[in-house]
């Protein structure tokens, strides 16, 4: 889906919006219609009939017959005869382009088709369906992604405003705060259908609404500024994208700029609902691209934005040619519509400095992606008297060498003639050409990897922000979609494994999941079975044993010797011929070949490198030697111990495979081996145990991961939206029904609207449900201590609810969609009301206390007038000139008197002064005369105590004797 915004104003926008009544209100639900046109779909008696070319077109009924029913077609006017299952009814004309399906009167797949297709050709992609949302791609671009839209969606409910993308994000991000429970948006659909679009619109609306940084407009009646504003960790996050896109994006037959790889953005949110951090994992890399594209299609964007973007001096430096020169570009510079390499190598850059990246670690990538494509210009010959390989010609080999910082001749040597271990010594062992070649594109395929898990790695680094902790967090799914191809290979069943997971999840969370609810509850609910289990399929991919599906299958067989792949799929067959999602084809081929059905279909698998790819394995010689570059960042690469980088392979044994019917050598990758013995046999049982210093296969390594993501988004409340592809020519404004009903088939959109409109999909705890309307019923729960049940019951009574539209649970009230949102309706009137109230209030006091106010200015002003008067009638009066004169006389008299009496007080304390002084001075001599005395006295005092004691000892001496 294109994101380009144009600009306009808001009146300009709506239309791909709502289709009328204006944004928000009652009436854009639905399109507006004339009495006429009810009449005239009451009196025809309008339905859907099947039809090859639209899919389903309308007409009149005729004629009932029993089972069948005579009709005539709207447009042609002509006559058929239908059983009645093929007739769908038609909802009435009130129901065209309704926002959300679930009201739709007649819920069918005509009804729901056409109700697409209309919105669809009238600019409005965005559809709910019940309790998720469907997004049809518009090949095009429309203004619906500006900030002023942004601004329209921002604190709004989901009912409040026309469907969209902003809607989802700013529900599951409102849901975050206020009920602390952490979310997940899952964009899902096949390739090409727009998730990674809206994914990077989610983005955009959450570091808009949840930046700390806050800009845009100045002022309330101020313009918006043309650009959204935002602080340095949001800015980061948008930037995020573009950087792996170019690294991890490429154009395929179905879509120009096609995931290839998943990622998971985790955005972490403080307690105030600030964005603090971010995490972004990602899923199997499609790194066989690197080296090998099918026709029309191109390897991942970064190696054409670089040849066609780099400077001159950047091209010297980076060793690059044309992308005619390089053998891994086998279809050459395949452009793509609307875009340009050039342009896009600058977005690339900048993007790269806003996430902090320096300019030597940029031009050290880039040089990274010059090597790989080195590596595809190093060729072999076979010698003519053996079969050992040769290089002819190292130029290409000289180039890859110095952008790697080794040597050329240790790097040939390592290919050639690597060091491998036999029993307890090493001896060099010459490969042959087939080895070579293999060796080389490892080698290309892991450079590559390891750049892009590196590239995550450093943006995860700039994102993560450890010093604030986020209390709950917003986790967006990007998946690559759904692939059928021509030649569907090992990494289009992990793809496809992805997408039956995520199906299984939305059916398990939509369909499975709420009705235990209910009878965990204690609802009266029969059980409906929708026919929606993918777990066959599932188990056919992913069961460990009993039989062995099919990644148990390839791991097991990677381990025995002179495996193929050929020997591979006659053991699938074995084990799963009886499966009724595996199907093996009877006609004679000479490749290995088998298909699965799947939800979105039929796929067809072509079993060749399997083995090699689930093994991943890599020379260990050449390995060593990029660990030991002269280069940091490649040696950083190559680095053992950083635990964030893919596992690295320094392969001890070798094992003996064919492929295609030939033998070739081949590095079996340990983690740890702890023997130079061959590995044998693996028995798979229950948890894929493997024996210690065996690897992890690449099967075990996606499936572990994959399992942990599951886990993840079981532990958070999933916003789907279910992306649609209109057509396969990628062509604006064409909607191919087909194509369309076999998506919502395969979605399970239909049976989600109907659970929807059937069940109860909207529920609160009691206590909750108190808290929040009892302000709707006041006077419904006594003022004593009365359960959360009981209560509830009380207050859904004082409601007066229609008992069809609520059940009362053993721990939760259960309502039908639509009445949560009238009661937050009624809610937020009687809140406006009760602030009106108090703001009236407010005003009155206000308004009392200014009042006061006035009252005493103007009884003061009346005081001044009063005086002003009398002395304007007093001034021009002889006595009132002779007292003026008097007066300033009297007070002079006045203060000589007062001089007079302070002088007179003054003296008296003076000569209470002296009298103090002379009796100070008698103390101070009667002291003296003391101190005289007691001087005297003292020696005596002593000599009569000396005596006294020399009595006491004599006396005592007398009475022992």
């Amino acid at each position: 889906m294109s994101i380009r915004s144009t600009g306009g104003g808001v009146n300009d926008v709506t239309r791909f919006l709502s289709t009328g009544g204006g944004l928000g209100s009652p009436t854009s639900n639905a399109t507006p219609f004339s009495a006429a046109s009810q009449a005239d779909w009451a009196a025809k008696r309008l339905v859907w009939v099947p039809s090859e070319k639209h899919g389903f077109e309308s007409a009149s009924i005729r004629e009932e017959r029993g089972d069948e029913v005579e009709v005539e077609l709207t447009d042609s006017q002509r006559k058929l005869t239908l059983s009645r299952e093929e007739v769908q009814r038609m909802n009435p004309p009130r129901f065209s382009k309704v926002e959300d399906m679930a009201d739709l009167t007649c819920l069918n797949e005509a009804s729901v088709l056409h109700n697409l297709r209309e919105r669809y050709y009238s600019g409005l992609i965005y559809t709910y369906s019940g309790l998720f949302c469907v997004v049809v791609n518009p090949y095009k671009n429309l203004p619906i992604y500006t900030e002023s839209i942004v601004e329209m969606y921002r604190g709004k409910k989901r009912h409040e405003m026309p469907p969209h993308i902003y809607a989802i994000s700013e529900a599951a991000y409102r849901s975050m705060l206020q009920d602390r429970e952490d979310q997940s948006i899952l964009c899902t659909g096949e390739s090409g259908a727009g998730k990674t679009e809206n994914t990077k619109k989610v983005i955009q609306y959450l570091a808009h609404v949840a930046s700390s940084h806050k800009g845009g407009t100045s002022g309330k009646n101020k313009e918006p500024v043309q650009s959204l504003q935002y602080g340095e960790l949001e800015r980061q996050l948008l930037q995020a994208n573009p950087i792996l896109e170019a690294f991890g994006n490429a154009k395929t037959v179905k879509n120009d700029n096609s995931s290839r790889f998943g990622k998971f953005i985790r955005i972490n949110f403080d307690v105030a609902g600030y964005i603090v951090g971010a995490n972004i994992e990602t899923y199997l890399l499609e790194k066989s691209r690197a080296i090998r594209q099918a026709k029309d299609e191109r390897t991942f964007h970064i190696f054409y934005q670089m040849l066609c973007g780099a400077s001159e001096e950047t091209r010297a430096d980076l060793l690059l040619g044309s992308a005619d020169e390089y053998r891994f570009l086998t279809r050459g510079s395949v452009p793509v519509p609307g875009q340009s390499d050039s342009e896009n190598f600058t977005q690339t850059m900048d993007s790269m400095g806003i996430m902090g990246f320096t300019p030597e670690e940029s031009v050290s990538m880039l040089k990274v992606i010059s090597a790989v494509l080195q590596f595809g210009n190093i060729s072999f010959m076979k010698e003519k008297n053996h079969d050992q390989a040769s290089m002819p010609d190292n130029t290409a080999a000289q180039k890859l060498c110095h952008l790697l910082g080794i040597n050329v001749l240790e790097f040939t040597r390592a290919i050639l003639t690597p060091r491998i271990k036999v029993g307890r010594e090493y001896v060099q062992k010459a490969q042959t050409k087939e080895q070579a070649d293999f060796a080389i594109e490892a080698l290309a395929k892991a450079t590559y990897e390891r750049l892009f898990r590196w590239l995550v790695h450093r943006i995860n680094r700039a994102l993560d922000r450890r010093q604030r902790q986020g209390a709950s967090f917003i986790g967006i799914l990007d998946i690559a979609g759904f692939e059928i191809f021509q030649l569907n290979s090992f990494e289009q069943l992990c793809i496809n494994y992805t997408n039956e997971k995520l199906q299984q999840l939305f059916n398990h969370t939509m369909f499975i999941l709420e009705q235990e609810e209910y009878q965990r509850e204690g609802i009266e609910w029969n059980f409906i079975d929708f026919g929606l289990d993918l777990q066959p399929c599932i188990d056919l991919i992913e069961r460990p044993a009993h039989p062995p599906g099919v990644l148990a299958l390839l791991d097991e067989e990677c381990w025995f010797p002179r495996a193929t792949d050929r020997t591979f799929v006659e053991k699938l067959s074995a084990e799963q011929s009886k499966h009724p999602k595996f199907f093996k084809s009877k006609q004679p081929r000479g490749e290995a070949d088998f298909s699965i059905i799947h939800y979105a279909g039929k796929v067809d698998y072509k079993a060749d490198d399997w083995l090699v790819k689930n093994m991943d394995p890599l020379n260990d010689n050449v390995a060593s030697l990029l660990h030991q570059s002269s280069d940091h960042f490649v040696s950083e690469l190559w680095k053992e111990d950083i635990q964030t980088l893919p596992r690295v392979y320094f392969f001890d044994s070798y094992a003996t495979l064919q492929t295609n019917g030939s033998d070739m050598d081949r590095i079996v990758g340990l983690d740890q081996v702890s023997s130079g013995e061959s590995s044998g046999p693996v028995t798979f049982g229950a948890g894929l145990k493997t024996k210690k210093g065996m690897f992890r296969t690449v099967g075990q390594l996606y499936k572990e991961s994959l399992t942990k993501l599951m886990a993840t988004l079981r532990n958070t409340n999933p916003n789907f939206l279910r992306c649609i592809i209109p057509n396969h020519e990628k062509r604006a404004g064409k909607l191919d029904p087909h194509l369309v009903l076999d998506q919502l088939r395969c979605n399970g959109v239909l049976e989600g609207i109907r659970i929807c409109r059937q069940g109860f999909p909207n529920r609160i705890p009691f206590q909750e449900f108190r808290q929040r309307y009892e302000i709707l019923t006041p006077n419904a729960i006594p003022r004593t201590f009365m359960d959360g049940k009981q209560a509830s019951e009380l207050m859904i009574r004082a409601l007066e609810l229609d008992p069809n539209l609520f059940r009362v649970g053993q721990s939760k009230v259960f309502f039908r969609a639509g009445v949560l949102a009238h009661l937050e309706e009624e809610r937020d009137l009687k809140i406006t009301d009760t602030i009106i109230h108090f703001q009236s209030a407010a005003r009155g006091f206000l308004a009392r206390k200014a009042f006061l106010k006035k009252q005493q200015q103007l009884s003061a002003l009346r005081v001044m007038q009063r005086n002003c008067y009398a002395y304007l009638k007093l001034r021009n009066w002889q006595w009132w000139r002779l007292f003026t004169k008097v007066k300033p006389l009297l007070q002079v008299t006045r203060q000589d008197e007062e001089i007079q009496a302070r002088e007179s007080a003054l003296l008296k304390a003076s000569e209470k002064l002296s009298k103090v002084e002379q009796e100070y001075i008698d103390l101070d001599k009667k002291h003296a005369q003391v101190n005289e005395y007691c001087s005297v006295l003292l020696p005596v005092v002593e000599e009569y105590m000396m005596s006294l004691t020399a009595y006491y000892l004599d006396m005592s001496c007398s009475v022992s004797l």
